[in-house]
This record gives C-alpha cells, structure tokens and sequence, in this order.
C-alpha cells in the first residue's frame, strides 16, 4: 500500500510563483532578493494557512541560491526552524545567538526561521532583542506569527513587516480546481465553491477539507456529496425557504424549517444562513454590486433569477429581522420558537389578507370575511352553529350602531408629533394658531338654551376631574360660558397662559358640546378677562369659607383653639 501524504504536504509551494493569493508580497521578496535590498529582520504576520511559513522557506532557498546555477543544493545546513511554541525560554534563545556567530560553510546567508514567535515569554524576548537589531552579516532572521498584537513594540520596530491577507474564495477554488486536474479528480464548480467558503481564507484548511472530501465521494467532486460531507446547508435549502417567504405560506416555511432541524442542522446556524442568502439577493439586484457574490456560476443564475422576485424593501425588512433574531438568540430560552417567529413575520411582510388565497394560511381567510357585509352579488359562507350564533349577534350590534346618529369625524387632523424634535415644537406652535378644518354641511344645527350650554359644560369639567386633567377641570370651573350668538360661545379665561391650555383642548371641548347639544356648527370663542383672573385668586377668608362647606368641624376647631384668619 502506497503512503498517502496529504494534500497540504504535497503541494506546499516551492517557489514564489506557486504561492496563492499573496502577490504584492512575493514579488516584494523577489525584487528585494534581485536588488539585494532584503533586511536582516522579517516579520511574516496573518491567519493561519495562508503562506508564512512557505514563504519563510522558499526565501531562505532563493537568497542562497543567487550566486549558484545548480539547483540541486538545497542549502538544508543554511536552514534553522525553530519552533518558539515548544522552544519559548531564555537558555533556547542564548543558544541560538551562540549559532549564530558561527558562519556557514556554504552558501552565503545563515537564515533562521523562529514559528509562532508571539509565544516567546518576556525574558527570551529582551534577550533576543540585541541580536535582531545588530545581527552578523550572514544572518537573516524570518519571524512568523498569527498574534503580532502579542510580540513587544522593540521587537516590531526591528523588523520589516509583511502583512499575510486572507486568500479569496476565487483564488482558493481556482487551485483546488488546478490540484483537481493534477489528480484526475472531477468536481463541479459550486462544490469547489463550498470548500472554499468552508475554509474561511485558508489554504491549508481549505487543502485538508478536499482530501476529507475525496475520501467520502471518490474522484468525483458533487455539489450534494460536498454538502453533505460537510454538514453545511446547500443553496437550494435557502432558495426554496425564501420561494416559501415570498408567497407567504406560513404552514410550509415552518413544515420545511422542522424538516431542516430534522437533518441536524441548528436553528443559529441556519438563520445566519438565511439572513446571508438574503444579504446575496440584495446584491444581485444591482449590476455593479453583482461581483460581490462569491458563489459558483450555476449558483449565480439562480441568485440573479430570484432576485429578480424580491424587491429591495423586503430584502432589507427580512435582513433586519433575521439580524434581530441572531442577537437575541443566545438569551432566548424557547431558541426554537424566536426563529420561527422571526420567519412567519418575514413571511408577513409581503402579506395581503385580501389578495391571498385562505388555503395558504394557518387561519381560513373566511374566518374573517364572515363578519364583513355580504352584498348582494356576494354568497354567504357557510358557517356552523357556533360561528353562526356570533355572527348573528354582531349583525344586531352593527344594526343598532347603524340607527344611531351619525358621529361626525374630523378632517385633516394631523398625527401627533414627537416632542423631542425642534422641528416638533413649530409644528404644534403652528397647530395652536390654526383652526381645525371641519366639514359639518349636512349634519344637525338644534337650537339651545345657556342654561343647557351651562349643564354640557359642567358634564364636561367633571369628565376631566375623574380622568385626571384636574388643571384644565379647574379652568373650566373659573368661569361659565355665555352664549354670544345663535352659535357663538365666549368662555372667558383668567389668563394668557389658561386660555392657551384651553386652546390646545379646544377641539376635545367642541366635539363634546356638538354632540351632546346635537348641534354641528358651536363654534368657542376663548378670551382672557383680568377681573375673572382676581376673582379666580382666592383670599384667606374664601378659602376658609370652602373648607367649611366641606367639614362643618373646621368652624368648631376654630372656636375652640380662638384662631383668626388673617
């Protein structure tokens, strides 16, 4: 039996050329090695299994081999891997700058290579320090790290820093597809996709989970057995979910989302998913943000085909929703039921009860249409005996409703407006100078008297002491309406700042007094009498007087005790 090396081992770059997705920073060591410009402190930092270490090596072979034409002599003497993980004390380090006095025997360039030197513990780094700064000139060294926020600022400041980027899905799917040729391996180009999506910027991962894969399905790489393999959710799960939102049919958004936590998959990871497969159709929807999409060219049609069904305000109302459930789902104690929840309200957004059919939905539409008027052109659905005793009692409700007198409604009567706003303060300061638009052509005009004026009035300042607006209750007790003319009442205020509290419940006060005296056209004229004022100001005496209407024993205390009012 052969032995296998793994994917990761056997195509290891061995030049610069075959490093992926790293460019700028090979051809910068290429033209540095050319122009022999290289420092003798290299930091190599970024994620995990995007090159550093490749780099490290392919370098340490390339300097040597400037002077020579053979390339046979791989210089392995001239090579010293030190791995800082395993190798972190101050005696390891004193060893290494004892070696490094020492020049090489061949080649020119003695080059160390120190691996996860960020674990280095604080005295091996002071140690270390003077020895990077003023090396021997045959000595480079190349330092590589995932952490460099954990490397001390004088160890930074002596090195040349090289910043490893994560290596893109494109590039990452066009060199498993160039290994898939090299090993006869068929695979389709949305499987390849899905590795590379899966490993998240890393080559290495990205070389570790084909090898896990063509294990499983064999030299032939499917979209189906990728997924599978992978235990990741394929594109279709996510097209037919959002076919299913789309057409707001509730029942089978949540049949289909059981059959998904059927197969294992997490409810968390699957409203990611959905909320990602949204955030892809939004991006479709434009021409210039289409190159944004890192999928497959089967998978592209599709997104382009749906996207075409969604508009934008339902891509973001359904983006805002599914977010809104990924925070709160790790504090939810029923995980399972704030997602469903979050799918039947993006499953509403689009909803309109009176277009869709009552078979789609958890609730038959002629639930509700049972209780609206049936006309004549109209068949009455069939009820049974339950649904039909409450229907005949709303009908009686609507029929007696329908007797009464009309109840008219304003017109043009605005929202009300925040007030934390400047632009909220014009707004009401305007609204307390214009009148309220009504249109009451039609309705009653019955005569009254100023006694009957008088009883409406008080009805209504007594509403207002048991609703709890004792102020404005109190202003309305100031004084008594006159009737001025035939529809015309003057109320006369104690002051500016009382006849503006009136006027701000002004249209309250008109709607009341129309109603209750049956005539539409009272208008209230609200004017301010200084006299009223002085009488509205009690003295001692007055006050006195009123508690004793309330509690006769006030006059008993009084004698007794022999107090004066003053």
């Amino acid at each position: 039996m052969e032995h296998f090396i793994v994917s990761a081992r056997k195509y290891r770059p061995k030049n610069f050329e075959d490093v992926v997705g790293q460019q700028a920073i090979t051809n910068t060591l290429e033209n540095a090695i050319k122009n022999n410009h290289l420092a003798q402190a290299l930091l190599f930092t970024g994620p995990r299994g995007v090159g550093k270490t490749s780099c490290a090596r392919i370098l340490a072979k390339r300097i040597n081999q400037e002077d020579i034409t053979s390339d046979s002599e791989d210089f392995a003497f001239n090579i010293f891997e030190l791995d800082a993980a395993s190798n972190n004390s101050v005696d390891d380090i004193r060893n290494l700058t004892d070696q490094v006095r020492i020049p090489p025997q061949t080649g020119k360039y003695k080059v160390y290579i120190i691996d996860e030197v960020h674990m280095l513990s604080q005295a091996a780094f002071n140690a270390f320090l003077k020895t990077l700064e003023e090396p021997p000139a045959h000595a480079i060294f190349i330092l590589a790290t995932t952490e460099k926020h954990k490397i001390i600022p004088t160890i930074l400041s002596r090195c040349q820093i090289f910043d490893f980027k994560r290596i893109t899905v494109l590039d990452a799917k066009n060199y498993l597809q160039t290994i898939c040729e090299k090993e006869n391996i068929v695979a389709d180009d949305d499987a390849l996709h899905i590795i590379a999506q899966k490993a998240d910027g890393a080559m290495r991962d990205a070389l570790s989970i084909f090898d896990r894969v063509v294990s499983f399905s064999g030299n032939n790489l499917t979209r189906e057995a990728v997924t599978q393999n992978l235990n990741v959710l394929d594109y279709d799960s996510y097209f037919e979910m959002t076919d299913l939102l789309l057409a707001n049919q509730i029942p089978e958004v949540l049949n289909y989302f059981n059959s998904i936590l059927s197969k294992g998959f997490e409810a968390h990871h699957f409203i990611n998913g959905l909320a990602s497969h949204f955030r892809d159709l939004l991006v479709a929807k434009d021409k210039t943000t289409i190159n944004l999409l890192e999928v497959g060219d089967n998978a592209k049609k599709k997104y382009l085909e749906q996207a075409t069904k969604a508009t934008i305000s339902f891509l973001l109302k359904a983006i805002d929703k599914a977010n809104e459930c990924d925070l709160n789902y790790r504090t939810s104690k029923n995980q399972r039921l704030l997602v469903e929840l979050s799918l039947m309200q993006i499953a509403s957004i689009t909803f309109d009860g009176e277009k869709k059919k009552a078979i789609n939905y958890i609730i038959p539409a002629t639930f509700f249409t049972s209780f609206s008027p049936i006309t004549k052109s109209q068949s009455a659905p069939k009820l049974n005996t339950e649904d039909s005793v409450v229907v005949e009692k709303i009908e009686k409700i609507q029929k007696v409703s329908l007797e009464n007198k009309k109840t008219p409604t304003l017109k043009n009567v605005k929202r009300r407006s925040s007030s934390l706003t400047l632009k909220s303060v014009h707004q009401k300061k305007e609204e307390k100078e214009k009148k309220v638009e009504e249109n009451y052509n039609g309705y009653p005009e019955e005569s009254f008297s100023e006694s009957d004026l008088q009883e409406v009035w008080s009805k209504y300042q007594k509403k207002m002491e048991k609703k709890g607006e004792r102020n404005i209750a109190s202003i309305l007790a100031a004084n008594t309406p006159t009737l001025l003319q035939k529809n015309v009442i003057q109320f006369e205020a104690p002051n500016n700042l009382m006849q503006d509290q009136l006027q701000q419940k002004k249209p309250k006060i008109l709607t009341f007094l129309r109603e209750k005296l049956n005539n539409y056209a009272i208008e209230i004229e609200l004017v301010v009498n200084e006299i009223s004022e002085k009488k509205f100001v009690y003295t001692n005496i007055e006050k006195y007087q009123k508690l004793k209407e309330k509690n006769p024993l006030i006059e008993e205390l009084k004698n007794r005790f022999q107090l004066d009012i003053t």
